[in-house]
């Protein structure tokens, strides 16, 4: 497997973007995304929760991936609790996002804690998509405003909607939130390590789906990550397959140089 690589440094003399470039992507973003509030409105409505509920979840949890998780395994007929791990694991994912944005973003300590609130998916795309600093923050500033309005705002009038449009499942409304979290995670995978583990853990959802509780699959696909890393790890490891390959390399070479050498002499 390819080695992962670290994403660039962004640094303060790197050449400018136009800031209504990125003003320009970030809407982009936001508001395509942001529509899908409506779907998550509706599907949560259909799942049993209130519209005070759906609204809540919308406004404090706001990451979509983990609130269509939620709300599709309590419709599926899930343990609540299961339901709110699964929803809890696949949110852990922007605690790494923030990771990397806190030193590209660099924003002062006051303002950590409402950024930290906007941390997701969307915006961190738009912000590492960056060539300098300011734009990084311009893109996330005005990605996360955006989608934060516009997320809200539909799930609220999805909400409302929801007996208007009936069932739900007929709509496959549930399934844009996914939609939206898989286009923006593909373009991602860039390393075969990535793409192994993305892959491995399609598999591991998908394949227990038919017989773990709702919720639960979402958790035993969190395993793809470990898997990959052991196995990467063997391969790795003296004795492993990469590395007895390099020495059967290795010999090869000295052994054609050493005939080599003889010949000349001769």
């Amino acid at each position: 497997m390819a080695e992962q690589t670290a994403p660039p440094v962004i640094r303060d003399d790197t050449p400018a973007r136009p800031d209504a470039a990125v003003v320009r992507d970030a809407l982009g973003v936001g508001v395509a995304v942001g529509l899908s509030g409506f779907a998550f409105g509706v599907t949560s409505a259909g799942a049993g929760l209130t519209l005070l509920q759906t609204c809540v979840l919308s406004l404090f949890v706001f990451t979509g991936a983990s609130q269509f998780a939620l709300v599709g395994a309590l419709a599926a007929g899930g343990n609540p609790f299961t339901a709110a791990a699964g929803a809890f694991f696949l949110g852990t994912r922007n605690a790494f996002y923030g990771l990397r944005l806190s030193q590209l973003l660099a924003v002062p300590k006051a303002v950590r804690p409402f950024a930290a609130h906007w941390v997701i998916d969307e915006t961190t795309a738009v912000a590492l998509a960056q060539p300098s600093r300011r734009a990084a923050r311009i893109g996330f500033t005005v990605t996360g405003l955006t989608l934060y309005v516009l997320w809200n705002a539909t799930t609220l009038l999805g909400a409302l909607g929801a007996e208007a449009i009936g069932d739900t499942a007929a709509w496959g409304l549930d399934a844009a939130g996914p939609a939206v979290f898989l286009a923006l995670l593909a373009p991602m995978l860039k390393s075969a390590t990535e793409r192994a583990t993305a892959g491995i853990a399609v598999l591991l959802g998908l394949g227990l789906l038919p017989v773990l509780p709702a919720g639960v699959p979402v958790l035993a696909a969190s395993l793809a990550a470990p898997l990959v890393l052991w196995f990467q790890g063997r391969r790795m490891a003296p004795g492993g397959g990469e590395k007895h390959a390099g020495g059967e390399r290795d010999a090869r070479r000295e052994k054609n140089s050493r005939g080599e050498r003889e010949k000349g002499s001769r």
